[in-house]
C-alpha cells in the first residue's frame, strides 16, 4: 500500500505522538509498504535522517510563542494546505494524528477520493476542552467533528484502556483497536550511553536531584512539585528539581520558584533530544510526573512514566488515571516503580522527601527489565501496522 502519515508533529519535534508516529512508519516499511510523512517544517529539522523507506515532506505553519503548533490559527496553518497536499497525492489509506481538525481533513479528502483512513486516537481532545473551560459552542462544535472523524474511521487506534472505553461510548459503532504506547526502549533504557550521559552537568554527590522530563502546561499541573520544594529542602537541603523542555507553564514555574526562595533548587532548562533526557533520567534520584485531575486528561497515561521506568528510575507521580494502575502491576510483579498519590500537596511533598531518601541504584536493573519487556514501542508500531492493514 501507499501509506500517508498526517500529522502537525513529527521527529526531531520530541513528543509522544512523534515517537508514536515514527515506530508507526518504520514497522509499516517493514511489512512492506510505501510510507510518506506530511508533517509541518521546524527550526530542528535541519540535519534530521528519516528512517529507511519514510519520506518526509514539510511545509511551514504558525507555531505559538513556545514553538508548538498550538491554537485554533496554528492548526489551520496546518490543516489547510494538509488538504491540498492530499489531494493531489497518490495514497492508498491515510493516517490522521489529532487534533480532530486534522482528522476532519483527511475524512473529507478520503471521502472525495475513496480510500479509507484510520484516527491516532491518543486522547478525546473534546473532552480536555469542555475541562479547561472552553466556550460550550465550540466543545459541541469539537465534539461533533470529533464523533465524525471517529465514526468514519477504517479503524481507530486507541493506546489504553481507558481512551478504548471513551471512544466506544462517544461512537459506539467505531472499529476501535487498542495497540497500546510506549517508549523506544533502544534509547531508554538502563544502559549507559557514554556520549549522552557526559552531557548530564549535575552530580548527585553534590545533591540528589529529581528529573520532570516534557511539555509543562496548565492541565498538568507541575507546579505542585515547586509548591513542595519549601518542605522537601527543610529536610533534604541540597535537593534539586531540574525541568528538561518547554510549556505554557514554564514561565509560572520560575515565577513561583522565586516567589517561594527556592529558585536555586528549581532549574528550568530547554528541551533536549531523547538520548539526553533518558541520560538525565538514569541520574536522576527519581523522576516527576502530574496529571491534574478534573483537566480533560484524567484516563491519559504519559509518556514520560513509561520511559523514567525504561530507564530503571522510579517516578513520583501526583494525579488519576491509568498511570497508578500500572504502576500497581509492578509493585505486584516485585519491582519498585516509585509512588503514586492523589494530586494533593501534602501528599506529593511527602513522596517527594521519601524518595529523595533512598538510593538512586536500587533495584534500577529489575525495575529496567520489568518496564522495557512491556512498553516497546516498536511492538506498539507493529501493532499498530497490523490493525491498519486490510
Amino acid at each position: 500500500m501507499r501509506v500517508i502519515i498526517a500529522s502537525r508533529i513529527y521527529l526531531p519535534e520530541p513528543s509522544a505522538a512523534s515517537f508514536r508516529l515514527d515506530a508507526l512508519a518504520r514497522a509499516l516499511v517493514e511489512a512492506g509498504h510505501d510510507v510518506t510523512v506530511l508533517t509541518a517544517a521546524g527550526d530542528g529539522d535541519r540535519g534530521f535522517v528519516p528512517p529507511a523507506g519514510v519520506r518526509v515532506r514539510r511545509m511551514p505553519v504558525l507555531r505559538d510563542r513556545d514553538g508548538y503548533v498550538r491554537g485554533y490559527l496554528q492548526y489551520l496553518s496546518f490543516d489547510v494546505p494538509l488538504a491540498f497536499r492530499l489531494l493531489f497525492r497518490r495514497a492508498d489509506l491515510v493516517i490522521a494524528e489529532p487534533p480532530p481538525t486534522t482528522g476532519a481533513v483527511v475524512r473529507v479528502v478520503a471521502m472525495l477520493r475513496r480510500i479509507p483512513y484510520a484516527y491516532y486516537a491518543a486522547d478525546i481532545w473534546s473532552d480536555a476542552a469542555d475541562s479547561i473551560g472552553v466556550t460550550s459552542f465550540t466543545v459541541r462544535a469539537l465534539r461533533r467533528i470529533e464523533k465524525t472523524v471517529l465514526r468514519r474511521a477504517a479503524v481507530v487506534l486507541t493506546v489504553n484502556p481507558a481512551v478504548t472505553a471513551r471512544v466506544g461510548e462517544l461512537e459506539p459503532g467505531a472499529r476501535v483497536v487498542e495497540v497500546g504506547n510506549g517508549v523506544d526502549t533502544d534509547v531508554f533504557s538502563a544502559t549507559p550511553d557514554p556520549d549522552a550521559d557526559a552531557q548530564v552537568d549535575l552530580v548527585e554527590a553534590e545533591g540528589p536531584f529529581a528529573v520532570y522530563a516534557g511539555t509543562t502546561s496548565e492541565w498538568q499541573g507541575a507546579d505542585v512539585f515547586v509548591r513542595a520544594m519549601p518542605d522537601v529542602l527543610r529536610e533534604s537541603p541540597a535537593a534539586r528539581i531540574v525541568f528538561l523542555g518547554q510549556g505554557t507553564a514554564r514561565a509560572e514555574l520560575a515565577r513561583l520558584a522565586d516567589q517561594l526562595g527556592v529558585a536555586d533548587a528549581v532549574e528550568l532548562r530547554d528541551r533536549v533530544p531523547a538520548r539526553i533526557a533518558a541520560a538525565w533520567l538514569r541520574a536522576a534520584r527519581f523522576s516527576l510526573v502530574s496529571l491534574q485531575p478534573g483537566q480533560g486528561y484524567d484516563i491519559a497515561l504519559p509518556t514520560k512514566v513509561l520511559a523514567s521506568l525504561a530507564c530503571g528510575t522510579r517516578v513520583l507521580f501526583a494525579g488519576v488515571g491509568p498511570t497508578r494502575e500500572l504502576m500497581a502491576r509492578a509493585g505486584a510483579a516485585g519491582v519498585d516503580p516509585g509512588r503514586a498519590v492523589d494530586y494533593d500537596l501534602e501528599e506529593v511533598a511527602a513522596a517527594m522527601r521519601e524518595l529523595f531518601g533512598r538510593s538512586r541504584a536500587d533495584g534500577t536493573a529489575e525495575l529496567s527489565a520489568w518496564a522495557g519487556s512491556r512498553v516497546s514501542l516498536t511492538e506498539v508500531g507493529r501493532r499498530a501496522a497490523a490493525a491498519i492493514q486490510p
